[in-house]
């Protein structure tokens, strides 16, 4: 029992999305047509990624950069921007939970070595709301960008033409409250200089990862790009396929399942198709807020062709809720295991922001949809 409840805690999405499988299958018995719910190419790509991000991490290529930029003396508001920027420009590439993996740790240690902790709370919100954010505006950027530009089989202009201006947007009201407050001198010092681990080793991952992205916009074959990253990590990295997440795949799968069986339901089918045909990305904002955006991109997109606004109500849905987007809760785990954690206050800020977010943002993208 206690292994069980040991496991829940570690991945309750994954034993969500498997009880939501199993339930579905009372509505639709198990046949061979499960097998064309799944997207492979969409659990190939998320293994390469997420095997080649794993890679860098282990090398400590982010560690390194952040270093870099952060140490010496530093006004507070500059010290606060490059901690949130880190992550929003990071989860462009590596994903949002694995930049506040990355990144929310290293402004912890920070704060504490400046004698800041009193920012955290603040900082740390921000920077959850910088990766789920600024992961918007590339397909790898985060799993339901991959599977949504996947989908609706969209071009790279077209996907584009959709993120940019959000993000841009996002960018600058971020800025804007990194600068907000008081404002003094400190200086940052580490005790431990990080350094990358095998400049040879850095160089396999970034090019598997280079690999990984002209697949991701049809120019190639999602098979080859799998075939070549398992036999290069098996060749030369076999530890890093450890890493790679596989309950994450596994979610998906049952994610593919629930979403294909409930969408075999006639009744089912006919009220969500309606329901997105009167307004796409309120109602799959609505949903993200109650059971995150990557399974609200596997269900509904099932119903409407409106790729636009699944693509801006999954992204921008993931502000709101502490479930929006599972990646927020990794930041809140993190803070809510330092030293003086005040979780309230931080579950209050954190709120309170991203509700903000929200409507500024969704009352621009509804601007750019008209």
């Amino acid at each position: 029992m206690q292994r069980a409840k040991d496991f829940f805690k570690k991945e309750p999405v994954f034993v969500i999305a498997f009880l939501c499988a199993v339930l579905s299958m009372f509505l639709v018995p198990p046949s061979a047509d499960y097998i064309g719910y799944i997207d492979f190419r969409v659990l190939e790509l998320l293994f390469c990624l997420m095997a080649a991000v794993a890679g860098m991490q282990q090398e400590g290529v982010f560690l390194v950069l952040a270093q870099k930029i952060l140490a010496g003396k530093k006004s507070l508001r500059l010290l606060t921007l490059t901690l949130v920027m880190l992550p929003f420009f990071s989860s462009m590439l590596i994903t949002n939970d694995v930049a506040l993996i990355t990144f929310v740790p290293f402004a912890v240690l920070v704060l504490e070595l400046t004698g800041q902790t009193k920012h955290l709370a603040w900082v740390v919100t921000l920077q959850t709301i910088a990766a789920n954010i600024g992961s918007m505006l590339t397909p790898v950027g985060n799993p339901q960008n991959l599977y949504l530009s996947s989908f609706y089989q969209l071009a790279a202009g077209d996907f584009f033409a959709v993120t940019i201006p959000i993000v841009l947007l996002s960018f600058v009201l971020l800025a804007l409250c990194c600068i907000a407050g008081k404002n003094h001198t400190i200086e940052v010092q580490f005790q431990k200089r990080e350094e990358i681990q095998s400049k040879r080793a850095l160089l396999l991952f970034v090019l598997l990862f280079l690999l990984s992205l002209p697949s991701v916009f049809h120019l190639l074959s999602s098979h080859i790009a799998l075939a070549v990253t398992v036999i290069a990590l098996a060749a030369f990295s076999p530890k890093v396929l450890k890493k790679v997440d596989y309950w994450l795949l596994a979610t998906f799968v049952c994610f593919f399942i629930f979403a294909g069986n409930i969408g075999a339901v006639e009744a089912v089918k006919n009220f969500l198709g309606n329901v997105l045909s009167q307004n796409t990305m309120l109602y799959s904002v609505l949903s993200s807020q109650v059971i995150s955006n990557v399974p609200a991109a596997v269900l509904l997109s099932n119903f409407t062709q409106d790729a636009k606004g699944m693509l801006l109500g999954t992204n921008i849905g993931g502000l709101g809720t502490l479930v929006a987007s599972l990646a927020s809760l990794i930041s809140f785990k993190i803070y809510a295991k330092t030293p003086k954690a005040e979780v309230l206050r931080y579950l209050g800020i954190f709120t309170a922001a991203n509700v903000v977010m929200l409507i500024v943002l969704y009352g621009f993208a509804a601007v750019c949809l008209l």
